[in-house]
């Protein structure tokens, strides 16, 4: 005797229909994406072709990066339609390693400011 449910399929049919079936997103969607990912781009070029220096140049383009990387997980790799705790599995490590580098960084300069003192300049 086979399990049937409400609908009169087994639950292998149904899975298999499930997973047939799938998720499909308008290509519209995926056009604009692209578009967007051609302007980041092309804002990214820009501060290069004026001339852009100092802080602002790389604030610039990690801005851009950022923007365009964001854009690339949240569409092409489908995080926009993940559960929560998946995208904070996938997206919290690396900002939290970025955390701990900003940290590390800013304790390197009291760690060399210290040697310098006690040790002298020179090696």
């Amino acid at each position: 005797m086979s399990e049937t449910t409400a609908h009169g399929q087994s639950p292998q049919a149904e899975a298999l229909h499930t997973q047939v079936q799938g998720q499909q997103h308008p290509i519209r969607l995926y056009l604009v994406v692209w578009g967007l990912l051609f302007v980041l781009s092309a804002f990214s070029y820009m501060v290069d072709y004026l001339g852009i220096q100092g802080y602002l140049r790389w604030f610039l383009i990690l801005l851009f990066m950022m923007l365009k990387a964001g854009l690339i997980v949240a569409v092409f790799m489908h995080m926009a339609w993940e559960r929560l705790a998946l995208v904070y599995a996938i997206l919290l490590p690396p900002v939290l390693v970025l955390v701990f580098v900003a940290l590390m960084v800013s304790e390197s300069n009291y760690t060399i400011f210290t040697r310098l003192a006690f040790f002298g300049a020179t090696p």
